[in-house]
């Protein structure tokens, strides 16, 4: 009979802590990876949409209107983008996010990702 007592209250307390502790975390670094995932939809769009000539600063400005648009302003394109034009625009994004955890502690997170027109369906 002993051992069928159920949860003790150590048990349910502990449970308690891990899960604010996930939930912490899930608050702190869902946002920097739905706006990641957005900078990279953008990307590709825009080269699917954007002429081969087009120039790095016609790119990086057409990039940070469309950011702006999807209300992404903390995040500048010129500290995070390397496009070269080569046959086809390439574009290699290389950026980190620290968020704050807890007291001292921070998260950091780093995107990178290369993206080429050549490989982008132009859906034509």
């Amino acid at each position: 009979m002993k051992n069928q007592r159920g949860a003790s209250y150590l048990g349910i307390f502990f449970a308690i802590i891990l899960f604010a502790l996930a939930a912490k975390i899930a608050v702190a670094v869902w946002p920097a990876y739905w706006d990641d995932r957005i900078i990279n939809s953008q990307i590709e769009e825009a080269l699917a949409t954007l002429p081969k000539d087009t120039t790095q600063n016609k790119f990086k400005q057409d990039l940070s209107q469309r950011l702006e648009m999807n209300n992404i302003r903390d995040i500048k394109v010129d500290d995070i983008l390397q496009v070269t034009n080569t046959a086809g625009l390439a574009v290699k994004k290389d950026y980190e996010v620290r968020k704050p955890f807890l007291m001292n502690m921070s998260l950091l997170m780093t995107f990178q990702k290369d993206f080429d027109q050549r490989s982008v369906s132009t859906g034509e």
